[in-house]
């Protein structure tokens, strides 16, 4: 039975393309893929992180590949699916992890919100929606030709109002949309080949985040302390935490699932602040 169970979390053999893979959940996310067993192409856009990374996996005894391209840059995103085929030969998954807020587009306490920074707005919205919509439309073709898992990143502000970060919303907003309306189009096109998820993460740490979250001495702002006050474990998830929901809806133990969310937030979305 053990042995089943291992199997049907494997991801052996598997060859998985991971966006936003030089951020730190891109880094969680290519650690876990890497002991389930899979190949890994790995996308972003510094390259010395990248090399890193995609080192740390070969030296533990795996295959990654880096990559160097903008997600929203289709012709980026067509020579990379070119250079995996040529590596590995297939892909059978993708994990569109590239998105984050954009600094300009924080809306800032007090400040007019008649007055919004339209054009950074719009930078978030491209950089979170199309920034999983292209790739999808690259490498999901690939994906549908041996059947596969694509996962995508919302968040618990897609379906409640957090202060400031507006444009990141509307678009994780939009990610729910898609995610439910994607997995429907490729399951009336290809059956139950190709599935679409997505895992909402809560509050976690990242480099995008970290400002608005913590101050230079590491303690929490007033916003991070109000964020944990509606977080019943009363701390922010630690990147490795998303990695169980990663897997299962990577691997075949997920494969009646579809158009689907999985929440991994401390309980923040189930708590009223009450």
């Amino acid at each position: 039975m053990a042995e089943n169970i291992e199997h049907l979390f494997s991801l052996k053999n598997k060859v998985v393309v991971v966006t936003g893979a030089t951020g730190v959940l891109g880094e969680a996310f290519i650690n876990g893929i890497a002991s389930a067993g899979a190949n890994i192409a790995i996308i972003g856009r510094n390259e010395e992180v990248a090399r890193l990374r995609a080192e740390t996996v070969t030296n533990a005894g795996g295959k990654a590949i880096y990559i160097l391209a903008d997600v929203l840059n289709e012709q980026n995103l067509i020579d990379a699916n070119t250079e995996i085929i040529s590596t590995f030969g297939r892909i059978d998954a993708l994990v569109n992890g590239a998105g984050g807020n954009i600094a300009e587009a924080v809306v800032q306490p007090g400040s007019d919100v008649f007055n919004l920074n339209i054009s950074a707005l719009k930078q978030a919205f491209d950089l979170n929606l199309f920034g999983t919509l292209v790739p999808t439309q690259i490498f999901g073709r690939e994906i549908a030709k041996n059947g596969g898992s694509i996962v995508n990143i919302s968040s618990v502000s897609a379906t409640q109002a957090v202060t400031r970060v507006l444009g990141y919303s509307l678009a994780k907003s939009s990610i729910d949309s898609y995610t439910k309306w994607m997995a429907v189009e490729l399951a009336n096109r290809y059956g139950d080949k190709v599935r679409m998820n997505a895992i909402v993460p809560g509050f976690f740490i990242t480099n995008q985040n970290r400002a608005l979250l913590t101050n230079e001495d590491g303690s929490l702002t007033a916003r991070g302390n109000a964020i944990l006050s509606k977080t019943p474990f009363k701390r922010f998830g630690a990147p490795e935490e998303l990695i169980g929901a990663l897997i299962y809806l990577l691997s075949d133990a997920s494969k009646f699932v579809n158009g689907e969310n999985i929440t991994v937030d401390g309980g923040f979305g189930a708590f009223s602040g009450v």
